[in-house]
């Protein structure tokens, strides 16, 4: 098995990059669908940050009202690393129990967008970087997100820079150009990582 993680900034295009991924034949782990699936309503997860943030969180339907949320940890690194303390942990786990599902000869691949954030560089076999320049997520993100540029900032300043992200990288995919671009980059990274499994 060759255990893969896949990293960028906000914007960078991960999403995209773990799709082509899915469609080549890998394993893929989402981490941002399994820190969903973590804080849903019924779970301990859910219940731990209402009990750490109060239960004006949850919204009428049970759920966590995750752009509240969102908008709570932004404004304050403390509560951000309250919540990353809850989630973080129940992520891994899950991923941990998909991966040990997987066939022996598979390539897993981690979409972990705060990889060098959590410090989870060194769990991998290899990292792969999806980096674009800070103007281009600021403008992915207000085309697709409808953010400001103020708030785009805001969300790329509370990650690792993108320095900090290259320096762990072992693959780096160029997404600034278009999905054409992009999937014969990752189908070359997706073969190098075959031959190395």
């Amino acid at each position: 098995m060759m255990r893969v993680v896949v990293t960028g900034g906000i914007g960078s295009g991960k999403s995209e990059v773990t799709r082509l991924f899915d469609e080549l034949g890998a394993v893929v782990i989402d981490a941002d669908v399994l820190a969903r699936e973590v804080v849903a309503a019924g779970t301990s997860g859910l219940a731990e940050i209402v009990r750490t943030f109060g239960p004006d969180l949850v919204g009428p339907d049970g759920e966590l009202d995750r752009p509240a949320m969102g908008r709570r940890v932004f404004a304050d690194p403390t509560a951000r690393t309250q919540l990353e303390a809850i989630i973080h942990p129940r992520v891994r786990q899950r991923g941990g129990e998909i991966e040990a599902e997987a066939p022996e000869d598979a390539v897993v691949v981690h979409d972990i967008p705060l990889l060098v954030e959590s410090g989870q560089a060194d769990r991998f076999d290899a990292v792969v970087v999806v980096d674009v320049p800070e103007d281009v997520q600021v403008r992915r993100l207000a085309e697709g997100r409808a953010m400001s540029e103020e708030d785009a900032r805001a969300r790329i300043a509370a990650q690792a820079g993108r320095e900090a992200r290259l320096a762990v990288a072992d693959y780096v995919i160029d997404n600034t150009g278009t999905r054409e671009d992009l999937r014969p980059q990752v189908a070359e990274v997706f073969e190098r990582l075959k031959a190395r499994v």
